[in-house]
């Protein structure tokens, strides 16, 4: 598909700027108009962000509308980033600008000497150059070896030598990022990582726009939007916000992880890197979906994971990937053309879990693999009891049960062996082995989809495991379900 080739507007001075009627404005109004008009018409703020609808989003929104600047607080992976990427779509398409100015001189409102001295020699004719509102944002990552200098500027000692200027002309000045985003959002990510020394720095801008490098008083009146994002767990771990540039920030808006499974998925099917050969040749059913993102959920709750930490929703994008790269590639060594997940695959996904989570000392203790199967077992038992009748703790001998049956099958059977590569032959036929397992899916998952079946039916033996109906022993190529006690009473 071809890109879109950006225009800019035919207008190329000063003079013209004037006739077309441009009226300047700051880049906080012209935020809020432009979210203002987009309410009227109805239209979404910020595309592509689920779970927000009622909560951030409207708050956010709230603190546009009252010009302020944004602390974004929450856990990682909760899409603090990608909000403030997406205030761009609220500016202007595009801004004119003094060409040639580093700092974005606004033509009818200049700041810098250097617009200044360009309209002082041009007058009407100074050349208006044209920014696209996707080139208005400027992003820095607060890491503690950032500088004064790189935020705010320094004096530059080749600049000297080359225009042979003596250190009192403030034409030595190099800006930093931050008065060269100008007329822009410019976003500090982690801010508690910056040193205090740094914040204390940003005082003056935030609030009066003066800007001080190595004793040049550069009177600026930056126009900003900032957007700051900072994680509570840097409070006490690795910095912290200092009070008076908090007392700065007009707005601090909590994030949150999704709230349902619901907008989990549509999170996941939307940032996952998958390409369509392998979404048409790979079956994916619901339920698998349903327990993936069910995964993230139960390791949020889970005592063995630090929970200030958080679980990132990139847990379960970076599952779907390594689910389907398991499936593919017990597909590929198969031979087969086409193959659907099963839950066995699961077991791929391990290596996504653990690298997102933060263990706590018992969970330590335990093993970061160990944890990761027993958040998966969870995450099993709580999908299992969502579709099949609850399995209580403590049942009545004399209570019917209805996988009496299917139980009752294992303690007179010589059990089931799933390999991890069984073909989807010996798969299906050792799964219809289970009779009374088809009667307990038909029975209460009536409208279960035939693709969708066979993972159900696994999912039932994993369930009864999870409660304790069944045994599951694992081997070198598979797993073995067998019943609980029955081979020892049939061994004495």
């Amino acid at each position: 598909m071809k890109e879109k080739k950006l225009t800019p507007p035919a207008i190329k001075t000063l003079a013209e700027l004037r006739k077309s009627g441009y009226q300047s404005r700051s880049i906080k109004d012209e935020l809020r108009a432009n979210l203002i008009d987009r309410i009227k018409s109805g239209q979404e703020s910020f595309q592509g962000v689920w779970g927000y609808e009622n909560t951030v989003i409207p708050e956010l929104e709230q603190a546009l509308l009252s010009r302020h600047h944004i602390n974004l607080l929450g856990l990682r992976g909760q899409a603090k980033t990608r909000l403030a990427r997406l205030m761009v779509n609220l500016l202007d398409e595009w801004m004119p600008e003094i060409a040639g100015s580093e700092i974005h001189d606004d033509p009818l409102n200049p700041i810098s000497r250097y617009a200044r001295e360009q309209l002082a020699e041009h007058g009407e004719e100074t050349p208006v150059s044209w920014v696209h509102r996707s080139e208005r944002f400027y992003e820095k990552l607060a890491t503690p070896d950032v500088t004064v200098a790189d935020l705010i500027g320094d004096v530059d000692p080749i600049k000297a030598a080359n225009l042979k200027l003596s250190y009192a002309d403030d034409r030595v000045v190099h800006f930093g990022m931050i008065p060269r985003a100008n007329r822009c959002i410019f976003v500090i990510n982690e801010l508690p990582d910056l040193q205090s020394r740094i914040q204390v720095a940003l005082f003056n801008i935030l609030e009066e726009g003066d800007v001080q490098i190595r004793g040049f008083k550069v009177r600026l009146p930056l126009d900003l939007q900032f957007v700051f994002t900072a994680n509570p767990e840097d409070y006490t771990n690795r910095g912290s916000i200092v009070t008076p540039l908090k007392d700065r920030i007009g707005s601090q808006i909590l994030t949150h992880y999704p709230e349902d499974i619901a907008t989990a998925r549509k999170i996941t099917a939307q940032e996952a890197a998958l390409d369509g050969p392998q979404l048409e040749r790979i079956h994916v059913p619901e339920v698998a979906r349903d327990l993936l993102e069910q995964i993230s959920f139960e390791a949020r709750k889970s005592s063995y994971v630090d929970a200030k930490s958080g679980v990132s929703a990139r847990t379960s994008i970076t599952a779907l990937e390594n689910l389907i790269s398991t499936a593919e590639r017990r597909m590929l060594r198969a031979g087969l053309e086409r193959t659907a997940v099963r839950l066995s695959d699961f077991l791929g996904v391990i290596p996504a879990l653990t690298g997102k989570i933060e263990l706590v000392y018992e969970g330590e203790q335990e093993g970061v693999d160990a944890v990761a199967l027993n958040i998966i077992e969870e995450a099993i038992k709580t999908i299992f009891s969502n579709l099949f009748p609850e399995i209580r703790k403590l049942e009545r001998k004399d209570q019917e049960s209805p996988y009496d049956e299917l139980v009752l099958w294992f303690f007179e059977g010589a059990g089931v062996e799933i390999a991890d590569a069984a073909s989807e032959e010996q798969y299906t036929q050792a799964l219809d082995r289970v009779e009374p397992l088809d009667k307990l899916v038909r029975e209460y998952q009536p409208d279960l989809k035939q693709a969708d079946s066979y993972f159900v039916k696994e999912l039932v033996l994993w369930g009864l495991v999870g409660y304790e109906k069944l045994s599951k022993n694992r081997f070198d190529e598979g797993y073995q379900f067998k019943d609980l006690y029955g081979s020892y009473i049939s061994g004495l």
